[in-house]
C-alpha cells in the first residue's frame, strides 16, 4: 500500500494506492494519528484503491469518529467494488462516499 499526503491549509487529502487489509491499515492508522491535529476536512482518494477490509474500515471509522468532532471527511474515486462495500456493510449511511 502506498500512502500520499498532500495538506493544504486545515485541509488534508490522503490518497492511497493498493489494498487497505489487516496488514496495511495499521500503517494508516499511524499516519493518521499523527496528521489530524487541526485538520478540518479530511478526504480520502480511493482512486487507486484495490479492496478494503474490515480492519481498513475500522481504520475509516476512528477517523471519521475524530473528525465529527473537529470537522468532517469525505471519501472520493471509490471503485464500483469497493463503494459496495461501504453499502453491504453500512459505512455508505455514515460516511459521505462520493
Amino acid at each position: 500500500m502506498i500512502i500520499d499526503k498532500k495538506t493544504d491549509g486545515n485541509d488534508l487529502k490522503i490518497s492511497i494506492e493498493g489494498r487497505l487489509d489487516a496488514a496495511t491499515a495499521p500503517k494508516l492508522e499511524a499516519e493518521l494519528m499523527g496528521s489530524l491535529d487541526g485538520i478540518d476536512m479530511l478526504t480520502f482518494d480511493f482512486a487507486k484503491l484495490e479492496y478494503i477490509s474490515s480492519a481498513g474500515l475500522r481504520t475509516l471509522l476512528a477517523a471519521q469518529k475524530i473528525m465529527n468532532k473537529q470537522g468532517s471527511m469525505a471519501i472520493i474515486n471509490a471503485s464500483d467494488e469497493v463503494k459496495e462495500i461501504f453499502d453491504v456493510t453500512g459505512f455508505s449511511e455514515i460516511m459521505t462516499v462520493e
